[in-house]
């Protein structure tokens, strides 16, 4: 594959996707341009529906017929992408959108009724790639084949996974999947010569990460970093929602939350009111023909919201964010005092509150080096750039794991291999020993997460090793040597260190 095929840069966010080219360079430094999508924006809406003649929407098409189409409008489903059915995060998404969650038929994967069709997570991740790729294709006019990807930080091994396989699925190569803040870091510090420590503070849509990261002229360490992929902006939308249904519950003794129009247009307002009462104090509320009476009478929703009450709402989820950014700051062994600058990414942040909570908390308002909505497709052009056989850019990135990552010991508890926060890429091995008299298979279980106990992580896996010669227990051993890319994607092999037969590995990633 020759150098001309450009590589982009693709920030795939929850409510919003960005796309970025780097376009020559000026005095060594490279030129980066957003692609734009029509009509001048540069993001592009994370939503794809099916209407009612059977058409495939995405993006604003998508978001323009929302109100009208509730369920068969897919939103936020990067939260879900990696996940198991079963999981709490699953179960809490089902209750907060319209559209029909429900598990595959083996109860594992989970799968989106959308039209007339079942998709899985991939195909609608698949679908909304396909649009951005298209659209810089188009602006390009030569064909998009690779991309570097963003994901947030805290995406576990197997989300990471389903981001590589949803490219897959349109013939889009995915060359690299680069972290969030780790972009944003990047975007920020290419070019620059600098030598600091900042913080990346990443509250978008969908997902909250915060880094430590050093930057020494082009190299790019990661010390810590964490997060929560269950909080962002759509946790703002949703706790000034859950108070106007209880106001109008109270006034009317009507519940709208069973009504999915009515419930769009509330989320619609919520969102663009929670906007404006970032550079307003006060805001109206207000949704003519909202329902009906039983006796056929037209009900209106007419309330103010001040900019005092929406931080009220959302106290909680403000201060959940700096208990993450304490504790990555006490993992990465660094003080406030410590951080040249802090910078924020991600819509959620131009909230006065939290920039004031971050100047209080690191004694120095945060800064403005980045644009919060175009930092990360930023980074990833930079760092597609660097991988371009005629590149001058030369990068390093020095990331590390989000969460541990072990197997089950006997007991059911975690044997950690790789703690979180461990430098990536990055490769142990361990002796494992047949317990069993010519026992052939040795099977693993592989968990991600910080708990002590596995049932408390999430199950990346099983890894059964097959072709083990037959000896009586406990006489043959075998090297199982773990490797996490410079992704954070673990690969594993196993051999007979007494015969050098390396041993033929299944990995049957299963889903609990």
């Amino acid at each position: 594959m020759g150098s001309k095929e450009p590589i982009i840069g693709i920030d795939l966010g929850t409510t919003n996707s960005c796309a970025a080219i780097v376009d020559g360079e000026k005095d060594g430094v490279p030129q980066v341009k957003l692609i734009p999508y029509k009509g001048g924006d540069y993001t592009v809406p994370s939503i794809f529906a099916i209407d009612d003649k059977g058409n495939e929407l995405i993006g604003y098409e998508a978001k323009r017929q929302w109100q009208l189409n509730p369920k068969n409008t897919i939103y936020g489903a990067k939260r879900l992408v990696g996940r198991s059915f079963r999981s709490d995060i699953v179960e809490t998404m089902r209750k907060v959108v319209q559209y029909n969650v429900r598990p595959s038929e083996d109860n594992k994967e989970v799968v989106l009724d959308v039209g007339k069709k079942s998709l899985s997570l991939q195909d609608v991740s698949a679908r909304i790639l396909n649009k951005i790729r298209d659209v810089a294709s188009n602006h390009l006019r030569i064909p998009v084949n690779r991309a570097v990807v963003t994901v947030p930080a805290y995406f576990s091994d197997r989300q990471r996974q389903s981001v590589k396989d949803a490219g897959k699925l349109i013939d889009l190569e995915v060359v690299r999947i680069i972290n969030e803040p780790t972009a944003a870091a990047l975007a920020y510090g290419v070019g620059k010569d600098l030598n600091k420590t900042v913080i990346i503070y990443d509250l978008g849509g969908g997902t909250f990460d915060v880094s430590v990261i050093e930057i020494r002229k082009q190299v790019f360490e990661v010390k810590s970093t964490g997060g929560d992929i269950f909080l962002g902006g759509i946790d703002f939308d949703n706790a000034m929602i859950h108070h106007i249904l209880k106001e109008f519950r109270a006034k009317t003794g009507i519940d709208l939350s069973a009504d999915p129009v009515a419930m769009q247009r509330i989320k619609d307002l919520a969102e663009r009111t929670k906007i404006d009462l970032s550079s307003r104090e006060e805001a109206p509320f207000n949704i003519p023909f909202i329902t009906m009476t039983a006796q056929g009478q037209p009900l209106n929703i007419e309330m103010r919201f001040t900019r005092k009450l929406l931080e009220q709402l959302t106290l909680e989820l403000v201060d959940r964010t700096l208990k993450i950014v304490a504790r990555v700051l006490v993992d990465s062994g660094l003080s406030t005092k410590d951080i040249d600058e802090v910078m924020l990414v991600g819509g959620q942040t131009r909230m006065p509150i939290v920039q004031d909570r971050l100047t209080k908390f690191f004694g120095k308002p945060p800064s403005k080096g980045v644009h919060p909505d175009e930092a990360v497709a930023i980074g990833a052009a930079l760092y597609a750039h660097s991988l371009q056989d005629d590149s001058n850019l030369k990068l390093q990135l020095l990331d590390v794991i989000p969460m541990g990552i072990g197997l089950e010991k006997a007991g059911g508890e975690m044997h950690v291999v790789f703690p979180r926060n461990s430098a990536i890429p990055n490769a142990k091995q361990l002796l494992g020993t047949t317990s069993a008299d010519n026992q052939t298979e040795l099977i693993m279980r592989i968990f991600q997460g910080d708990h002590t106990a596995v049932a408390d992580n999430e199950q990346l896996g099983e890894f059964t090793f097959a072709g083990i010669r037959q000896a009586p227990s406990g006489q043959v051993q075998v090297e199982i040597t773990f490797d996490v890319n410079i992704e954070g994607i673990l690969t594993m092999y196993a051999r007979d260190p007494a015969t050098g037969k390396e041993l033929k590995t299944t990995v049957r990633v299963t889903q609990t």
